[in-house]
């Protein structure tokens, strides 16, 4: 496999976390339904262990949560701070290298990423979560379907077993197989954030010292005119410092002017709208010189569906 498909790549990334909850900011509600979050993996031990609930209840002891929400919205960020936060590693599973094209070594695949978590004593981490674990085909007539129904089954099996934190993070939540829905232990629901979060993201993405910013720099004014998530405002920062380095000068002269700012956000915007273009859904109308064929292509059609009346009146009739 190395010499034809290249290097192996490993189906985890192992990272130690660096980034904790001052790294991003989230409306309150979020915060808070991630602080219970993480109260319930602290309180863990106090709970199934010296309160006895782990006797009454064999399976499902371990901590599963679902970050859902917009891209750009800071779950990916908030599995690092939890990680952080518990002082744990963060597994960080690439189902592209999960998913094998040998039938049978996914589900075993998946089944070895919790192991490994078990191992290294670290959080596990499902980004992109719904296509590992989607809906379950009712038919199973192909054998992809079938390979597709053992691994959410497997993953199921293993999330009842295991006694860790799993965390998954998927923009289309409704996409997940319902038997998920009692197993993942917290919902947490990423939204888009308004005025006063967004002011704090354009914040946090300069540095408080180094950053050279022009005295025209209004972050505030930034955060109502445009509404972004924090992953589009942080491109748009980067874009901002590039064409602000770009210009001539020296570089001790230099800085980012609210222009930068507001140019690269519209090119972040811009560009975000045509990724959102689909050649299927192509509604422009037609040019003039084909407006007459169309309208004898119509007429034809119109002509061709009559007669076939005609037809069938007249075959009935006979008989």
């Amino acid at each position: 496999m190395s010499l034809f498909a290249g290097r192996a790549r490993r189906p985890v990334e192992t990272v130690t976390p660096s980034r904790t909850f001052a790294d991003v900011v989230l409306p309150p509600e979020t915060r808070r339904t991630l602080d219970e979050a993480l109260a319930q993996v602290r309180n863990h031990n106090l709970i199934f262990g010296y309160w006895g609930l782990g006797e009454r209840h064999g399976t499902g002891l371990g901590l599963a949560f679902n970050f859902a929400g917009p891209p750009g919205t800071g779950k990916t960020i908030c599995a690092e701070a939890i990680a952080h936060a518990l002082g744990m590693k963060l597994l960080v599973v690439d189902y592209a290298e999960v998913e094998s094209m040998w039938m049978g070594e996914t589900p075993k695949n998946v089944a070895a990423l919790f192991r490994t978590a078990v191992e290294q004593q670290a959080v596990l981490f499902f980004d992109e979560a719904d296509a590992i674990a989607t809906r379950r085909s009712m038919t199973a007539g192909l054998p992809q379907d079938r390979e597709s129904n053992l691994t959410v089954n497997v993953l199921l099996r293993e999330l009842d077993a295991f006694n860790g934190v799993v965390i998954f993070a998927t923009n289309l939540a409704a996409h997940f197989d319902p038997a998920f829905e009692r197993r993942i232990r917290t919902h947490v629901r990423f939204v888009m954030p308004g005025p006063e979060e967004r002011e704090r993201i354009w914040q946090v993405q300069i540095h408080p010292r180094k950053t050279p910013l022009g005295r025209d720099v209004d972050f505030k004014a930034l955060a109502q005119k445009y509404e972004a998530a924090g992953g589009d405002i942080k491109n748009a920062v980067l874009k901002a410092a590039s064409s602000a380095a770009a210009e001539k000068g020296s570089d001790a002269g230099k800085a980012i002017y609210q222009r930068h700012f507001e140019r690269a956000m519209e090119d972040v915007l811009a560009a975000k709208q045509v990724m959102q273009q689909s050649l299927f859904e192509d509604r422009r109308p037609l040019p003039a010189e084909a407006a007459p064929w169309r309208t004898l292509a119509l007429a034809a059609l119109g002509v061709a569906v009559l007669a076939m009346i005609v037809a069938v009146v007249a075959i009935v009739m006979v008989l």
